[in-house]
């Protein structure tokens, strides 16, 4: 990736965090000013404001202990260092995992699961087009089979992106979809098979049986590619999608996690209280409505777009967080 393109997808990024940075670092920024060292009364200030950012207790309560640790480790009671400390344990918590999409050698195939409603087609398509701009061959597989729209609305971005779309009649078996879907990329030495899946809820064992039957299909037919399953989240749901990951990550082994709408959503830290409690790591995060806002998640950009510019806090280089 050019210097230029790492530059764009940063701005983007730091502006789809808006809402969260004003209500995150703002807060904190006042703290800050408020304070002529770091006592107690401090700290118990930080606390609200990292819960109410999203984070979780839990979370919260071990970056407060961490960085109690940090502060008494560099011997400062500068509350102007606060920012920096804090911005390097962020880093650390995001860094779980293997970040990078593993589609490479091809052929892949990329399950994409998640509720109704989260942003899941629109990400799919969002997906194809981010593999299309490095020129990758795209197919889409149509496998949400039960919700009213959701073939036509992947169709559309099919065309849209200019890739094939494998689909079946509404309610037709979600499985079938993907055989048909698999052979079809063979046949046409597509890099990359990109599979919509149904995002029923409601009745976990139904999910693990048409998940599980989704699975299998591909383990039998496809045993050659390389296999990403992403969970799609919307930011804006909070520590509901906190809850949603969980249910996934028992019917499902998740490889990464897409979250979306996090332009619309005050609470950014959400995406710490995920990555933390689920051990998967964030692969991609949508902070816009265009093709282009879809982007590779990474935990320094992300920490410095959320808490700010701390150039000028940054503490001496061969401190180690």
């Amino acid at each position: 990736m050019s210097e230029q393109t790492k530059t764009g997808f940063f701005q983007r990024l730091k502006q789809g965090l808006s809402k969260t940075t004003k209500e995150f670092t703002d807060k904190i920024d006042t703290l800050i000013s408020g304070y002529g060292k770091i006592d107690e009364a401090f700290y118990d200030e930080l606390e609200e404001i990292l819960i109410t950012a999203d984070l979780g207790f839990d979370i919260t309560m071990e970056l407060i202990e961490s960085l109690r640790e940090k502060v008494k480790e560099v011997k400062t009671d500068d509350p102007h260092q606060v920012k920096v400390l804090l911005k390097e344990l962020i880093i650390n918590i995001l860094s779980t995992g293997n970040r990078e999409l593993q589609v490479e050698p091809p052929p892949a195939v990329v399950l994409v699961v998640g509720v109704n409603g989260v942003g899941k087609t629109t990400t799919i398509g969002k997906l194809a087009h981010y593999f299309k701009q490095q020129h990758k061959e795209v197919m889409l597989a149509a496998g949400d089979t039960f919700r009213a729209g959701a073939i036509d609305q992947l169709e559309v971005w099919g065309q849209r992106n200019q890739v094939p779309v494998i689909r079946h009649q509404e309610g037709s078996d979600p499985a079938a979809v993907i055989f048909d879907a698999i052979h079809s990329a063979k046949a046409r030495n597509c890099e990359i098979l990109i599979c919509d899946t149904a995002g029923r809820l409601h009745n976990k064992k139904n999910l693990m049986n048409e998940l599980g039957k989704i699975f299998r299909v591909v383990d039998r037919e496809y045993p050659e590619a390389r296999k990403e399953v992403l969970l799609v989240l919307d930011a804006t749901t909070g520590q509901n999608a906190l809850q949603q990951a969980k249910v996934f990550g028992e019917v499902a082994q998740l490889t990464g996690i897409v979250l979306t709408k996090l332009d619309g959503t005050a609470k950014g830290g959400i995406v710490l209280a995920i990555t933390k409690s689920m051990g998967t790591p964030v692969k991609m995060i949508g902070v816009g409505e265009q093709l282009e806002d879809l982007q590779p998640f990474d935990p320094s950009s992300f920490a410095e777009a959320l808490l700010g510019d701390t150039n000028e806090t940054r503490i001496a280089d061969d401190i180690k967080i």
